[in-house]
């Protein structure tokens, strides 16, 4: 199983939006039993808030389901559960390699890495556009599920 923590600052926008969308696309390709996926937060301040309306917005239109998701916080024992640990933009990947204590395993990246135009997220907490994020999310997790696709193990 490939587990898969998706972090950001307050794990209301971007890392609860990465995490559905990913669920959606692994569901969708029949992948589900091969994943455990999940987020949280590198701050404390929106512990058990639930997920941002504009990110509600986006994925109801998008027809992707969100569960009755609460933000928490990302733990020094994440790092030993989690085979990726996928933060949204620079701060995000300083702040989990703090809390962390490090990324000697080489698991930590940003989520569009993965693509061809490597680059941060845009927190929508703050830019407002919940839809240049969205598409931001989507085409970052279609990467990383391309990419874990060509470098899966083969299932006997």
């Amino acid at each position: 199983m490939i587990k898969i923590l998706f972090v950001c600052h307050g794990n209301i926008c971007r890392s609860p939006m990465s995490q559905f969308v990913m669920q959606d696309l692994v569901n969708k390709k029949g992948l589900s039993h091969l994943f455990h996926i999940d987020s949280a937060a590198t701050s404390t301040e929106e512990i058990g808030s639930g997920v941002h309306r504009g990110t509600r917005s986006v994925l109801k239109r998008e027809g992707i389901p969100l569960g009755d998701h609460r933000a928490v916080q990302m733990q020094r024992r994440d790092y030993g559960a989690y085979d990726y640990l996928i933060g949204m933009d620079q701060w995000n990947i300083r702040n989990i390699q703090r809390i962390a204590g490090g990324d000697p395993e080489g698991k930590v990246f940003r989520l569009l890495d993965f693509t061809d135009h490597p680059r941060d997220i845009a927190d929508p907490w703050y830019t407002g556009d919940f839809d240049e994020t969205y598409e931001d999310v989507r085409t970052g997790c279609e990467a990383l599920l391309s990419y874990l696709y060509r470098n899966l193990p083969p299932v006997k």
